[in-house]
């Protein structure tokens, strides 16, 4: 045991960091003397679950040799808050995300944002920004904390050094972590959490979202196997209306998912969605080779003989094969895009089709997405900053350089969706023929609004 490990005693938090720091040094070494001697015994290396096990038997039998020391010595010994604060912190460094885990252990928290070791912020359900203590001693440490993260964040290389100085992942929980470092002033890191990995249409109702008519109209639109695109800003809820919309996927049908970043879990849920193929973009090598983007991607799913493709949000090229996937066969797609209003989505649609190889002209872009995509439904805040549905259109054609389309439900008084025109008959067929109760949409929408 070290000079300064023994002569701890009552300290301020800056002192418990440093304590807790080397008493993770001491079982680190001998984790490490532990794994030697297993590999020249032949053994095996441990599993999560053994090892997890190992940690905590060394943690207790360094926090107990500290105990020992402090009594023979006459000091007082560690009050049970700061053994326990101390054991927590070796054991979140050692099998979790470090001082990240008493974040991510508060279910109220909806983002963490990190500028840098000492300067970190919360956001709330609520909405509330809050200070919060630092996460790590130094940006430094802070580097080696997320590049810790990343090694057990799956089998791809995940870099995070100044030749590649940001980072994408999804955490163990479902929450999104994107890290940057070098082009910022110090290292910076934000983590979204999704409240709601198992969204459903009633949850939606419950949340306030939208209102149980709506949710009836949605239902039919996903199970009458219309293509959607989700749009809204940033963090107004896309991932989980899209989670709401897959849940009312019938579970016989074929899934292929893709994305940017593992987000949508459609794949872990064996009893809602027992055939899911669930992709990931990868980042090219440190050589600059084997990169993959959601544009290749598609392409392969649509390979898969998928009933549906749902792409958790495009950002680019990647919108050309999701139209091409929408309009030959594979109707009941879904989508998300970044728009901040619903008529805006195919403003957007544009600007990638003309961004990406194939170099789309407006009018070929707004032709394409006319025989793809059936309806756009646009998330926003109402007038209490609640997430809510605010708008729905039906694409109806395409028209030189504009995309026509019918507002089927707008913005009311308080910014949520209410009913404006109704859909077009054949349209209104089809819903029905899915579910849709026309008499009680009518009396309750379209009728009351006219």
């Amino acid at each position: 045991m070290s000079e300064q490990l023994r002569s701890s005693g009552g300290f301020s938090e800056t002192g418990e960091r440093e304590l807790a720091g080397l008493v993770r040094q001491r079982v680190v070494a001998r984790l490490a003397a532990y794994a030697g001697e297993r590999e020249a015994a032949g053994l095996a290396p441990e599993d999560d679950a053994a090892r997890q096990t190992t940690v905590e038997r060394v943690l207790a039998d360094e926090l107990s040799a500290h105990r020992r020391v402090a009594l023979g010595q006459g000091r007082a010994v560690l009050s049970p808050a700061v053994e326990g604060r101390i054991a927590q912190a070796v054991a979140d460094a050692l099998l979790g995300t470090g001082s990240l885990e008493r974040l991510l252990a508060d279910p109220g928290l909806e983002n963490i944002c990190v500028n840098g070791c000492d300067v970190v912020w919360v956001k709330d359900s609520r909405g509330v920004w809050r200070r919060e203590r630092p996460v790590a001693s130094s940006d430094t440490e802070l580097v080696e904390l997320v590049r810790t993260v990343a090694a057990r964040a799956g089998d791809e290389e995940r870099r995070f050094d100044r030749g590649m100085p940001r980072l994408n992942l999804q955490l163990p929980d479902g929450s999104r972590l994107f890290a940057v470092m070098a082009v910022t002033g110090r290292v910076s890191l934000t983590i979204r959490r999704h409240r709601y990995p198992a969204a459903s249409m009633d949850e939606l109702v419950r949340l306030g979202v939208c209102d149980r008519h709506l949710a009836a109209f949605l239902r039919a639109l996903v199970r009458a196997r219309k293509n959607i695109v989700i749009g809204g800003g940033t963090n107004v809820g896309k991932t989980t209306v899209l989670r709401a919309f897959a849940h009312e996927i019938p579970p016989h049908e074929r899934l292929v998912t893709v994305e940017d970043t593992f987000e949508l879990g459609l794949d872990t849920d064996a009893v809602v969605h027992p055939n899911v193929v669930a992709m990931q973009a990868r980042e090219p090598n440190i050589e600059g080779q084997g990169g993959i983007d959601q544009a290749e991607l598609v392409r392969w799913g649509l390979r898969m003989s998928p009933d549906r493709v749902i792409v958790g949000e495009i950002r680019g090229a990647e919108v050309i094969p999701m139209c091409n996937a929408m309009s030959q066969g594979n109707d009941g797609s879904l989508s998300t895009i970044h728009a901040s209003t619903s008529r805006g989505v195919f403003t957007k649609l544009a600007a990638y089709a003309a961004q990406s190889p194939e170099r789309l002209s407006l009018e070929a872009t707004n032709l394409m997405v006319a025989s793809a995509v059936h309806f756009v439904v646009h998330l926003g805040w109402d007038a209490s900053g609640r997430r809510v549905v605010d708008s729905v259109r039906e694409v109806v054609d395409a028209d030189g350089a504009q995309v026509v389309s019918n507002e089927v439900y707008r913005p009311g008084p308080d910014g949520s969706a209410v009913a404006a025109a109704p859909v077009r008959p054949e349209t209104l067929h089809d819903l029905v023929a899915a579910g849709l109760d026309a008499q009680q949409t009518w009396s309750q929408g379209w009728g009351a609004a006219s």
